[in-house]
């Protein structure tokens, strides 16, 4: 490993050479000089991982060379070494002019302490985070083979996510691996699981977890009781490690008084997902009971135009009569128009926030190589979220909201999951196009590789035709006709989509959020 370089000026460096003795013993390479202007001339000659910089120099003072070196090369680490802790010191600190600072005299294990920090902080937190994860690995695999309940698989997601975000920034090639083979594992178990209840929570013979169609009615309308407007912000297709990504952010505006996972509908789209969460109803019983309001996959029309009527009438049938807007943000100009708008929403008891950004995002993601290298895997997807949410007005939707006594409910329709294996499957015209579910009547496939629903009813869902079901994707299955077959699968392979069966599609964030200044 190379020598961490160290540049230290200071107009009294003679009387440091027992710290810098100290320095190179320990390991690091130390140019010591003796002014502000030595420092500048040393710094074009070499690329001093840290510089440390005493305040008080006779000539270009401390302060001087510090703006210069910001200028110049504004990556270098600074740190300032002051006789006293003075506020404008703490506040560059703080505003992150220099990385730290020591006040003399500096001991030597202070020096190294701060050094350390510094040179190999990235180092050390890598190391720290991939024996943690070893040491939780055979924890977690054995959690996952004892047979998880409902409760218990959104807790192993939430850990799961937890350590793809912390190995992301991980320069290690087989722990990522590692990581990988047991979240492989971990949807290959969940999906069974979702094969051996999903029809029996729907069916009321087994009690279930929190669903697409209960989520307004045990989460949303509670909060309709208190004195104060409710915002429901649904972000569609937002995956529960975006949401932990972005969480940082919007925490300092906002806190957090619960953050749970919910179960998404099958298929996970907007068509069945968040429909049935608007209306409270199962797909069937939303067909059924507002035929209106329902357009199949073989009409014509948008196939969620109508959640603003469903909504108005889950709100009726549970004789909640309180004035609400619906707006569906599809740009961003729309969304600061919204944020104009807030005095007049602040008059109604619930409003409605749909944004449709992610979704967009995926699409375009398939659409275009420049999305798609923008977005190449889940560490890039969730960069390009988080990039959006800092410019985009519902952060400042957020913002303006975060000032007032109001409550958020921050949630999703379903998620996505990053596709890499084909599934061969046949069918006639009017088979449904989405490639991780299909519904039809002359399918032809391998009942092993999908989970198969003959019967459409047992999963409230509705039935297009007399001898017509549903198959559905696993994992990071997708479907592939064998006409242009690998011309199709090439094209597909490694974009990001939904509908089907996975942990990342189903089970997404349902987050209670409020101001700061809100008890």
């Amino acid at each position: 490993m190379t020598k961490a370089q160290i540049l230290w000026a200071d107009d009294e460096i003679d009387l440091l050479k027992p710290h810098i003795l100290f320095l190179e013993e320990k390991g690091y390479e130390v140019i010591p000089v003796c002014s502000g202007a030595d420092a500048l001339e040393e710094m074009e000659a070499a690329q001093p991982d840290v510089v440390l910089l005493d305040e008080q120099m006779p000539g270009l003072s401390g302060l001087d060379t510090l703006r210069t070196i910001k200028e110049r090369w504004p990556a270098v680490d600074v740190v300032m070494v002051t006789k006293s802790e003075e506020e404008h010191v703490m506040e560059d600190a703080l505003g992150g002019k220099i990385s730290d600072y020591l006040v003399k005299p500096v001991s030597p294990s202070q020096l190294l302490l701060t050094l350390k920090r510094l040179t190999e902080g990235r180092r050390l937190a890598d190391e720290h985070s991939t024996m943690d994860y070893q040491r939780q690995f055979r924890e977690l695999a054995l959690q996952l083979d004892s047979g998880l309940s409902a409760a218990e698989w959104a807790d192993m997601q939430r850990r799961l996510v937890r350590w793809d975000l912390e190995l992301a920034s991980v320069d290690d090639r087989n722990i990522h691996d590692i990581f990988l083979a047991q979240r492989r594992d971990a949807n290959r178990l969940f999906c069974r699981f979702m094969e051996e209840h999903y029809q029996q929570w729907l069916a009321g013979s087994e009690a279930k977890p929190l669903m697409s169609h209960t989520l307004l009615r045990e989460r949303l309308f509670p909060l309709l009781k208190e004195q104060r407007p409710v915002f429901l912000i649904v972000i569609d297709n937002f995956r529960y490690d975006q949401w932990k990504t972005v969480q940082p952010l919007l925490e300092q505006y906002v806190r957090v008084e619960r953050d749970e996972l919910y179960y998404a509908l099958l298929p996970t789209t907007t068509q069945f997902a968040r429909n049935a969460m608007f209306a409270g109803l199962l797909p069937a019983e939303i067909e059924r009971k507002y035929p209106q309001y329902w357009v199949n996959e073989d009409e014509e029309g948008h196939k969620n135009q109508y959640e603003s009527e469903l909504l108005g009438e889950n709100l009726r049938r549970h004789g909640i009569g309180v004035k609400h807007s619906y707006s569906k943000v599809l740009n961003a100009q729309f969304g600061l128009r919204l944020v104009e708008r807030l005095p007049e929403l602040m008059r109604n008891p619930l409003n409605v926030v749909v944004y449709n950004f992610i979704d967009m995002l995926s699409h375009a993601r398939t659409d275009s190589n420049i999305v798609r290298e923008l977005a190449a895997d889940e560490r890039a997807y969730r960069s390009v979220t988080l990039s959006w949410m800092e410019h985009s007005p519902l952060l400042e939707l957020v913002k303006e909201l975060a000032s007032r006594d109001v409550t958020i409910l921050l949630t999703t329709d379903h998620g996505s999951v990053r596709i890499d294996r084909p599934v061969r499957v046949k069918g006639d015209r009017d088979i449904s196009v989405n490639l991780r579910y299909k519904q039809g009547r002359l399918m032809d496939y391998n009942p092993r590789d999908v989970f198969e629903v003959k019967n459409p009813e047992s999963l409230f869902l509705p039935r297009r035709h007399v001898t017509g079901g549903y198959i559905f994707c696993r994992e990071n299955d997708f479907f592939a006709y064998p006409n242009n077959y690998n011309q199709y699968v090439q094209y597909y392979t490694d974009t990001f989509q939904h509908g089907g069966l996975s942990m990342e599609e189903v089970l997404v964030p349902a987050v209670l959020l409020r101001g700061k200044s809100t008890r």
